[in-house]
């Protein structure tokens, strides 16, 4: 798996991270990047269907990551603004347990939130209705901290329902 992200202006989310893509995509193998398609359920892919990548971006920044295997990633500013609210509807039972007990519900809540969207662009399946049927946890190494963001990166082989 290769993993790359930069700054990024207001507005370039989608330009800069097709741009991303195709350096990173020059680093992993020879050869002009293929076109893009998007399946059925939206998930982008190559023609191919190989590599596997997924991009994200915030306001200032993109990811994106390429692996032999499907893989998505999603990534969140640590200063973003969210509805605490929301955790009522978006996590499961034992989620919910941690987050009740965290000493930050807002961080906690946003740790969970890319855990969810980077599962949901590794399947394929896209968020429909509210994401509470998973079982993360906080302590999930697949979180870090990069660039004052949350990012998770959830590959196929290791995804957890």
């Amino acid at each position: 798996m290769q993993m790359a992200y930069e700054r990024i202006q207001p507005g370039q989310g989608h330009e800069a991270g097709r741009a991303l893509l195709a350096r990173l995509y020059s680093q992993y193998r020879s050869g002009e990047m293929p076109d893009i398609v998007l399946e059925d359920g939206g998930k982008p892919r190559f023609v191919a269907g190989y590599p596997h990548f997924s991009i994200s971006h915030t306001k200032a920044h993109v990811f994106c990551v390429l692996a032999d295997e499907p893989v998505g990633i999603d990534a969140e500013e640590k200063d973003r603004k969210i509805n605490l609210r929301l955790a009522e509807k978006i996590l499961s039972p034992g989620e919910k347990r941690q987050f009740e007990a965290a000493p930050d519900p807002r961080l906690t809540l946003l740790k969970f939130w890319v855990l969810k969207e980077a599962q949901a662009k590794c399947t394929g399946e896209g968020l429909k209705g509210y994401p509470n049927h998973t079982n993360f946890s906080l302590s999930d190494p697949r979180v870090r901290q990069m660039q004052g963001c949350l990012v998770a990166v959830v590959e196929e082989e290791d995804h957890v329902i």
